[in-house]
């Protein structure tokens, strides 16, 4: 165990100063004084950070610390810390520490007992979450999600009866496969779409997920994105621990899909996914072949 009394401790700190997300006026009075008054700061790319510096006209030293730097970089940072200096943390946008590299540099600190702090600020998916209209007593952000679509389907179903407000960020050139995925999890939930937030093209897209996996399907999208998803009613949230179609029929179970806006044969394919059976074999339940 470990307390830090931030502002009683002598010796170096690590910073945590968030960056604007789009619009640079963002940048609060102390982000600047700490980028200036730090002895170097540590950036995800420094390029980018270079040019914020010269708007705010801060000349304190720049290093780059990224998800492919080295542990040496690392023990670089930890040494200038334990030397008494105090070092500025920066993302490329955003409050650092939130889906970047710099929880590492965090967590090492607090290992040896090192003075940290953060500051306040800019945060996508909070900002998205306010303004989307969506529940926000309770949230659940889950980051960037899964590239492959078994891994995407996993986290989805993982979180299915969740009843927190589910965040995620999203790459424009994924969005469509990753709104189609979640309506076939979780049917025409409520959901939001932020796109470019406080930038000059900032975009609010809000609907059903059948409506949004529609939209993203049919629209040319720029920027990153955050999803956000209504967390399960209290039904689905009872379900939880045990299967809730297991007192269906496989036909049930297939209409039980198609109420919740899927065609027939999305309700098919989900119903074989739920069950872990052939999908033939639901086909002809459902059809009433006689195959089985």
């Amino acid at each position: 165990m470990h307390e830090q009394r931030t502002y009683q401790a002598d010796g170096g700190m690590l910073v945590l100063v968030p960056t604007p997300i789009g619009n640079l006026e963002d940048m609060t009075f102390r982000a600047v004084r700490e980028l200036k008054e730090a002895d170097v700061i540590a950036a995800e790319d420094t390029r980018h950070t270079r040019k914020l510096c010269h708007v705010y006209e801060i000349e304190t030293p720049l290093i780059s610390f990224h998800e492919h730097s080295s542990g040496t970089r690392l023990e670089e940072l930890l040494e200038k810390v334990r030397s008494g200096k105090k070092v500025a943390l920066v993302s490329d946008a955003g409050t650092p520490g939130v889906s970047d590299p710099g929880w590492a540099a965090v967590d090492a600190c607090r290992q040896e007992g090192l003075t940290v702090t953060a500051l306040p600020g800019a945060s996508a998916a909070v900002t998205a979450l306010t303004a989307s209209g969506l529940p926000t007593t309770s949230f659940t952000f889950l980051g960037f999600s899964e590239r492959k679509k078994k891994k995407r389907t996993d986290l989805l179903e993982e979180w299915r009866t969740a009843r927190s407000t589910l965040i995620f960020y999203e790459s424009p050139h994924r969005l469509d496969q990753m709104l189609q995925a979640a309506f076939d999890v979780y049917g025409p939930r409520r959901a939001a779409i932020g796109r470019e937030l406080t930038k000059q093209f900032e975009t609010y897209v809000t609907g059903t997920l059948k409506e949004l996996a529609a939209w993203a399907a049919d629209t040319e999208i720029k920027g990153e994105c955050v999803i956000l998803i209504e967390g399960a009613d209290e039904e689905e949230a009872a379900a939880a621990g045990k299967e809730w179609w297991q007192e269906l029929s496989l036909k049930q179970h297939v209409e039980h899909h198609i109420e919740k806006g899927h065609s027939s044969k999305q309700a098919i394919k989900q119903t074989a996914v739920d069950r872990s059976m052939p999908k033939r074999d639901v086909y002809a339940a459902y059809h009433d072949t006689g195959a089985i």
